[in-house]
């Protein structure tokens, strides 16, 4: 007699942005993983990157350049032309073209008051329009302005959109604003949420070297060869035997989202890189995290629900 699937842990009460729920319950973002086995090749990717490297919240407390921002569309927000390529990369044949519903005033990574127009860095933007709940991400992106100073574009390396009530993938071998084809919204962190007590979905983070494969929810390849590099879309946990006793408040819902929903490894970069939006009261967060530190050796990858792609 046929044994039959275990049922996935889901969250029981999902983040929301703009009024829109980031994604299904069933959606992999969502899902927890703290029942999962461990991956053959676990030892060897934490080993190659992860260990000797602590957890870095990369977000701001009162540097606002520091984090990705999240802009809010109004349901009837107007829409801008898209154009492609900036300083030599166009992803134009893997993205989701225009016009898109971003506010001309969108915050852009990297930005701050003084500086609303950052001239490097990846500089991604991220929407969220209301209503129709549709996310909207950039990479490298810059608004085009007119003689006169006005904006009457938005320009980018790629682009890419998603139904959040939907669990639809990107075409498979297709990049997004993240190089893992994965969104980047549902893998922030958000202050709020963490200050809730409860964080309900998996981790956006970051690797120095990907591996030339990848594993659902990511549809996009690394360039890096060998088994001991992470294939993009793979799940680390923190331990279940790491002690969370010296966290309170907010830190310890990140360290426990850590152990239930796990990190999911979305783009090249520094070892051990959890992103999330700036605010002031992360400072707090950032203390504990330097107090008592989370080496990448305290993780473990998860084994993949699915098959992982090698691409040639």
């Amino acid at each position: 007699m046929p044994v039959p699937a275990p049922v996935p842990k889901v969250a029981a009460k999902l983040h929301k942005v703009g009024g829109c729920q980031v994604f299904p319950a069933d959606n992999p973002w969502n899902t927890r993983i703290d029942d999962k086995p461990v991956f053959k090749n676990s030892a060897k990717i934490i080993a190659k990157q992860a260990k000797g490297h602590a957890i870095h919240l990369d977000l701001g407390t009162t540097e606002t350049y520091w984090g990705i921002p999240v802009n809010i569309a109004k349901a009837d927000q107007p829409k801008l032309p898209l154009r492609f390529g900036v300083e030599g990369e166009n992803y134009k044949s893997e993205s989701d073209i225009g016009p898109v519903p971003i506010p001309k005033k969108a915050r852009i990574e990297s930005w701050s008051k003084k500086r609303p127009n950052p001239a490097s860095g990846d500089r991604h933007v991220i929407t969220v329009q209301k209503g129709s709940c549709r996310l909207i991400e950039l990479y490298k992106a810059k608004r085009v302005k007119n003689a006169s100073g006005k904006v009457i574009a938005w320009r980018a390396s790629a682009a890419a959109r998603w139904d959040l009530s939907s669990n639809k993938l990107r075409p498979k071998y297709w990049t997004s604003a993240d190089a893992a084809g994965l969104p980047i919204l549902p893998g922030l962190l958000d202050y709020n949420e963490a200050a809730s007590g409860q964080i309900t979905h998996a981790l956006r983070f970051t690797l120095p070297s990907a591996r030339n494969a990848f594993t659902k929810p990511a549809r996009h390849c690394g360039p890096s060869r060998g088994s001991d590099y992470p294939a993009y879309g793979l799940r680390f946990r923190l331990k279940k035997s790491f002690p969370t006793r010296h966290y309170t408040g907010a830190a310890k819902a990140v360290v426990v989202a850590m152990k239930r929903y796990g990190l999911m490894y979305a783009d090249q970069g520094s070892a051990m890189y959890v992103t999330g939006s700036a605010d002031p009261r992360w400072a707090g967060v950032l203390d504990q995290l330097r107090k008592h530190p989370i080496d990448g050796s305290k993780f473990e990858v998860v084994k993949p629900d699915g098959a992982i792609t090698v691409c040639q």
